[in-house]
């Protein structure tokens, strides 16, 4: 073989090796890449094959699916009691990819999850039948959050502080999620829904930090009960009132002018919420105490996961004196969840172990074996100590009994609680958020639940605007109905 034949083979030798090095590279890498484009219409076709797996609350479906008609999609996505679950489901939309429960658990409820498979839908290539996601969800906690808050735009989330389940997770308003589940009108329902000022599709439960206002103050005293700056509760504090934080010429005041909050202890502070006795405080401790306890809480976890990614608490660093001081009344940039929130009073009413927080229980398979039980897998944290704990579950029943949160009484249960209005806009301009959380323990059936509500906006005038008149009603209304 002469040299121009010999060079001529290597070359097209070359060529037929970078022709089946690409096509093995579309084959396994772009191929897997486009299959997995949520552009790809065969993806949308194969989800909506046939019907999707339920989720499950309190032993009954609250999803479904409906045959189409004139659509290469046959199914759609239903839901039964839509807008009083959209902070728990999310949305399968034939148009948009999944959010909430319904995106964490997608390919468990299309049957694509590889635990799914026989080893016959291996052999033949089948889909395997769809799973179901059991959740933790107590639908009677669930309707009265959703009653209660009405009309208002805020949120509520209720916890068992014993197993860590929630038992509700509402956020109004809410919106139908069957009105974006159809390909066809999808559409128009998902430019209403983005142009409502009001965000319905925002899961302010788990999704929508603001400044928690005094109700922070369970953190800050926490901290100072952990740290040995005071020992009880009901020792005198230092503290003076009026308090002028160091650097600054600006008056810490307390909303009750004539509240006996000079020098007030812990117990009376949280009575009748005393600015300046949580501001001096947390300026005695420094940020880093009071950073450290609000973090052992859940603060500034960006991996909260209950499953659904709840957005991260802020406590923040870098302040100075004066900063610090509103930080320790949850103004400056604290920013607060009602899960975190709910997480704070849980901790407190379990002896000061915080079990995860988690709305999922099983998911199983279609012939309903367990794939996956988080009710075992709940972790246990250790917050404060039970001592801690003890005097806080006592100070805020007095805050309950004696002080701003009597709306949340309960006949035959003992609760606890912490009313919170944060300063909202510049100069406080805008209405202030609502806040309150609180524990109930049932005097007859041992039952327990931990809750934390947020109101965002009301039709109350902004003088009537506090978290024992528009918050703790809702609380009590959710406790009630956990303590049945």
């Amino acid at each position: 073989m002469n040299k121009t034949i010999r060079r001529a083979s290597v070359f097209a030798l070359l060529l037929v090796l970078a022709l089946l090095v690409r096509a093995t590279w579309v084959q396994f890498y772009d191929g897997k890449a486009l299959a997995d484009d949520n552009d790809n219409r065969r993806n949308a076709i194969q989800t909506y094959s046939q019907p999707l797996g339920n989720i499950i609350v309190a032993g009954n479906a609250i999803t479904g699916s409906a045959r189409t008609k004139g659509s290469d999609l046959a199914y759609k996505r239903t839901y039964r009691d839509g807008k009083l679950y959209a902070a728990v489901t999310g949305y399968a939309s034939q148009a948009y990819a999944p959010t909430q429960l319904e995106g964490i658990y997608h390919d468990l409820l299309n049957g694509t999850d590889s635990r799914l498979k026989t080893v016959m839908d291996t052999l033949t290539g089948k889909r395997a039948d769809p799973g179901t996601v059991l959740t933790t969800i107590d639908p009677d906690v669930q309707r009265a959050a959703y009653g209660a808050l009405g009309g208002k735009k805020g949120a509520a989330l209720a916890i068992d502080p014993k197993t860590g389940k929630i038992l509700a997770a509402v956020s109004t308003p809410s919106y139908d999620p069957s009105s974006l589940t159809d390909a066809n009108t999808a559409g128009s329902a998902w430019k209403q829904l983005n142009a409502d000022q009001d965000k319905p599709l925002t899961n302010r439960a788990l999704r929508q930090p603001l400044p928690p206002g005094s109700t922070f103050k369970l953190v800050v005293a926490a901290a100072a009960l952990e740290n040995g700056l005071y020992k009880n509760v009901d020792d005198p504090t230092d503290s003076p009132d009026p308090y002028t934080p160091p650097g600054t010429t600006h008056v810490l005041v307390n909303e009750n002018r004539s509240a006996p909050c000079k020098n007030a202890s812990i117990r009376k502070a949280l009575q009748y919420s005393c600015n300046n006795v949580f501001g001096h405080m947390a300026v005695q401790l420094g940020q880093d105490k009071v950073k450290a306890m609000a973090e052992k809480f859940g603060f500034n976890d960006d991996k909260q996961d209950v499953p659904v990614r709840a957005y991260a608490s802020g406590y923040p660093s870098g302040m100075d004196q004066a900063q610090t001081a509103l930080s320790g009344i949850g103004q400056f940039d604290v920013t607060a969840t009602p899960l975190q929130m709910a997480m704070v009073s849980a901790a407190i009413a379990n002896g000061g172990k915080l079990v995860s927080p988690h709305m999922v229980s099983q998911i199983t398979d279609s012939g309903g074996d367990v794939l996956q039980n988080y009710d075992d897998g709940a972790d246990t944290k250790e917050i404060v100590s039970s001592s801690t704990a003890e005097q806080l579950q006592s100070a805020m029943e007095t805050v309950v009994k004696d002080g701003t949160g009597t709306n949340a009484l309960i006949d035959g249960a003992t609760v606890g609680g912490k009313t919170g209005t944060a300063q909202h806009g510049e100069n406080n301009s805008k209405t202030p958020y609502a806040w309150f959380t609180s524990f109930a323990k049932s005097d007859g059936n041992g039952k327990e639940v931990a809750v934390a509500v947020m109101v965002e906006q009301s039709d109350a005038a902004r003088s009537e605007v506090s978290g024992n008149g528009l918050a703790a009603p809702v609380a009590k209304a959710m406790m009630q109905a956990a303590l049945k």
